[in-house]
């Protein structure tokens, strides 16, 4: 009896430390990335993946930092090898969790990046998935402000290319605004971005003369 007992408080001593590592290393990232070192912070959320194979988080974040670095990217070389790496740690994010808009969001921007970076060649080949990622994602999450501002910048962009009116987007980037205020995230390092994006969108776009 007392084996099993030691034997209960050593399993539960070693959870306890592989959490706090786990939010240590996940701090540690996260700062580094507010010092403006994204690749630092992606490295580590690299080996915070290796390390915590059953999370989405970690892999969460190293697609996303390739992501944001690739939009902008001219080098096609680069550019590609970005983007292989962030589809790589999507899909880890998948793995570990299915059916999750913040994910489904990732994967549209995967796709706005190719067409980002050539209007042309990739416009027409990825601009329905795109839409069925954003639909999907809203349809999963309705009131997630990410979707709903991530969806209506797509729409917005859209629009604009067409010469058409962004009019009827503005009202869900001012619905995202409003939702950002009460949003709680489900969890520690879960995604909380995007309330001030939303805002210069509203400004540039939207806003009355």
């Amino acid at each position: 009896m007392n084996k099993l007992l030691i034997l209960a408080l050593v399993l539960t001593s070693a959870i306890g430390f592989s959490q706090t590592k786990y939010e240590n290393g996940m701090q540690k990232a996260f700062e580094l990335w507010q010092a403006e070192k994204p690749w630092e912070a992606a490295n580590l959320f690299e080996r915070i993946t290796q390390a915590e194979a059953e999370k989405w988080l970690p892999p969460y974040y190293v697609a996303q930092i390739n992501l944001i670095n690739s939009f902008g990217e001219t080098d096609k070389t680069k550019l590609t090898a970005q983007l292989e790496k962030a589809q790589d740690f999507i899909n880890q994010a998948k793995t570990n969790s299915k059916e999750n808009p913040e994910i489904l969001i990732l994967e549209a921007q995967w796709y706005t990046a190719w067409i980002a970076f050539d209007g042309q060649q990739y416009g027409m080949k990825y601009s329905g998935k795109v839409q069925q990622l954003y639909q999907k994602a809203l349809q999963l999450a309705p009131n997630n402000p990410r979707v709903i501002l991530s969806k209506a910048e797509w729409d917005i962009g859209s629009a604009t290319y067409f010469k058409q009116s962004v009019e009827p987007y503005c009202k869900d980037i001012q619905r995202a605004i409003e939702l950002f205020v009460t949003f709680k995230p489900e969890g520690d390092f879960y995604p909380i971005y995007g309330e001030e994006h939303a805002k210069k969108i509203f400004e540039t776009n939207c806003k009355q003369e």
